[in-house]
């Protein structure tokens, strides 16, 4: 699949998920199920997805002892699952267990690791982190690749810094992406589609603007 487009599924309900792909194909996107979905309904609704022919990002943001996450990356595995991720905070052990986990699996999903969320800024990284936005993201994406890590989920300001400073192939996948004119929701590092990926984001995680359209299939095409 071509498709660069990974679409957050912001909903709350089995049947609300089961509507909206109905009303678009496998071969326009990936879909992402992330901790609301997946606590309501468990590995139950990948599995549904992947019966009607999506590949499913599983956006869980595992950050745990490495033992731990080791052996829930193993779990994500077996599900099936075409990309999983991992909190970059975490450690450069948690990200290497991490990444044993898919080399010990059967199954080897994409290995992402999160570096700073889309929703904050730099006030609020530099309270927790004592760093700039740009500065904790680049260590992070640093960690994560000595690590073994596949790629990273920034925001699209990050990507080219990245690819230029750390490897030109580490994958980026890129939240935070906003229709033109659109308002920013709960996002503040926002940018167009066409902007990211001149950037040069790989994949663009996209939700409401498409989950909460009257045609979604259009603005896929």
């Amino acid at each position: 699949m071509n498709s660069k487009v990974i679409i957050a599924l912001d909903f709350n309900s089995l049947d609300e998920v089961l509507n909206f792909v109905a009303n678009i194909q496998p071969d326009q996107c990936r879909l992402k199920v992330g901790k609301e979905l997946f606590t309501a309904y468990g590995p139950n609704i990948v599995r549904e997805l992947h019966q009607r022919g999506f590949e499913v990002f599983l956006d869980l943001k595992f950050h745990d002892i490495p033992t731990t996450v080791y052996k829930a990356i193993r779990v994500a595995a077996d599900l099936g699952v075409w990309m999983v991720n991992v909190h970059a905070s975490g450690g450069r052990e948690m990200l290497k267990a991490a990444r044993q986990a898919i080399n010990d699996s059967i199954n080897k999903p994409l290995l992402i690791a999160v570096t700073i969320l889309t929703s904050l800024d730099d006030a609020t990284v530099f309270d927790v982190y004592s760093n700039s936005v740009t500065e904790q993201v680049l260590y992070l994406s640093k960690l994560s690749y000595e690590s073994g890590v596949d790629g990273v989920v920034c925001s699209a300001h990050e990507v080219g810094l990245i690819k230029s400073l750390i490897n030109s192939n580490f994958i980026a996948v890129t939240p935070g992406i906003r229709l033109s004119n659109e308002k920013s929701d709960d996002q503040t590092r926002i940018m167009t589609p066409s902007a990211a990926l001149d950037a040069g984001a790989d994949y663009l995680v996209i939700g409401r603007p498409i989950t909460q359209s009257n045609h979604p299939k259009e603005l896929l095409s």
